[in-house]
């Protein structure tokens, strides 16, 4: 990855929450396949089913292009999230909004980087209520064919039901297995999906020209698909959370395990997005869904265990993105209310948690225009270009540098599809709501 020559290192932060130690920070006993598992689970997941149906309104020239460029951007500023970790000498930056803090001022960084991380992680977790609850409505079709048809509202209210249980994990460490299970099932499903389209071949009469809509219509649609991609690349937001629970020495810093895992997790990565993108437009051209695997009809106990399989992947990494926001949520009402932590605390936090992204879910259940919508507002800013402004701000690369000048490149292209994505999912939604029959 590309580093400038820093500048003399910054002063540490005198602040005792930024100074977690062995002893009272989060627990530090994860090895480096931790990291490349927690954040498969959290960058592999409902994103990738609808990357055919972003290249279907991008074309094959666009589509690759931004496949091939996010995946290029987003490795370097996973990179550079990794070695701002510990970029001052004793102090481990084991939130996003630490590192802010630091970046951008006491009063000023938590404003900056808070609203955006929680934006994702919230986003992912109603995205995934969503996906859960459609691929368990699809299983069942496909395993019960003369089973009474049940309402998709419930489905995602069965599977909500699932994480009040799992919610009351009490850190990252004790979700690992559930992780490792979701990462197992991510690069299965992946690999069904791009397999069975393969098999399938393409469809008759396929067409790449890009769909007839109106003018207007087309361009949001565009804008739309470019969030897509933008939500397919959304492990940064918990990828100093995922680092905090790996141990630190001066002879092996945190950020060399760290960054194996996160090489190790963005080949995955490739080996989901790539095939299933590119195999998935070319089986069935601008006719896809927006979830590939309610395309695929054949074989049909294949494509139920796929859709069984994106269950178990999402449950996953429903609690990865889960797992900051509960300790955020709990540190609070710790610390102004004065609620004595413990099992009551958590049980309510965490329950009432569920239950809105559950809510939100089962009322706003479009799955492509949520994609694009959180994509842009929420996963553009903390994966493409927010890494690179806390980059310039603290390491400080010579100007018109090379690390300065793709610095700047990633934030002037991050920024884009943020307003670009932000726009076309919200219009997207309008549009699909007024002709959806909420709560049916």
């Amino acid at each position: 990855m590309v580093s400038g020559s820093p500048s003399p290192t910054p002063k540490a932060v005198p602040s005792d929450e930024l100074r977690k130690g062995e002893n009272n920070g989060p627990p530090r006993e994860a090895k480096w396949w931790y990291s490349t598992f927690h954040t498969v689970t959290a960058m592999v997941g409902a994103g990738v089913l609808s990357l055919p149906y972003a290249m279907a309104y991008l074309g094959w020239g666009p589509g690759t292009l931004m496949m091939v460029l996010s995946w290029c951007i987003t490795l370097n500023t996973m990179w550079q999230m990794i070695q701002l970790h510990e970029c001052v000498p004793g102090v481990r930056f084991d939130r996003y909004y630490d590192l802010g803090r630091h970046a951008f001022g006491e009063r000023l960084g938590p404003w900056i980087v808070l609203p955006q991380q929680l934006i994702v992680q919230v986003g992912c977790d109603i995205v995934y209520m969503v996906t859960g609850g459609k691929c368990l409505k699809k299983f069942m079709e496909l395993a019960c064919t003369n089973c009474a048809p049940i309402r998709q509202s419930y489905w995602i209210c069965i599977f909500g039901a699932i994480h009040f249980f799992l919610s009351q994990l009490p850190n990252f460490n004790s979700v690992s297995a559930v992780s490792l299970a979701a990462a197992i099932m991510s690069l299965s499903y992946s690999t069904i999906a791009w397999v069975a389209c393969l098999g399938r071949g393409r469809i008759p009469n396929v067409s790449y020209a890009y769909k007839k809509r109106s003018t207007a219509d087309a361009m949001f649609r565009v804008a739309n698909a470019l969030g897509q991609i933008t939500f397919a690349y959304a492990g940064h937001a918990v990828a100093l959370e995922i680092q905090a629970t790996i141990p630190s020495t001066p002879e092996r810093p945190s950020r060399v395990p760290m960054w194996k895992g996160a090489v190790g997790a963005y080949i995955v990565n490739a080996i989901c997005y790539f095939p299933v993108a590119f195999i998935g437009y070319w089986a069935f051209g601008h006719d896809v869904d927006d979830n590939v695997l309610v395309t695929l009809q054949k074989p049909s106990w294949l494509i139920a265990a796929a859709n069984l399989m994106v269950v178990i992947h999402v449950i996953g990494s429903y609690q990865v993105y889960a797992m900051p926001v509960f300790d955020m949520l709990e540190r609070t009402m710790v610390k102004r209310l004065n609620i004595p932590p413990g099992l009551a605390l958590r049980l309510v936090v965490r329950s009432a948690y569920v239950a809105f992204t559950l809510f939100v879910g089962v009322t706003f259940p479009f799955f492509g225009d949520l994609l694009g919508f959180f994509g842009g507002f929420g996963f553009a800013p903390t994966s493409y270009f927010l890494p690179s402004i806390i980059w310039l701000k603290i390491m400080k690369p010579k100007r018109l540098s090379i690390s300065w000048c793709i610095n700047w490149a990633c934030i002037v292209i991050g920024v884009f599809m943020m307003v670009a994505s932000t726009v076309g999912g919200l219009r997207n939604i309008v549009a699909d709501s007024s002709t959806y029959e909420f709560y049916s």
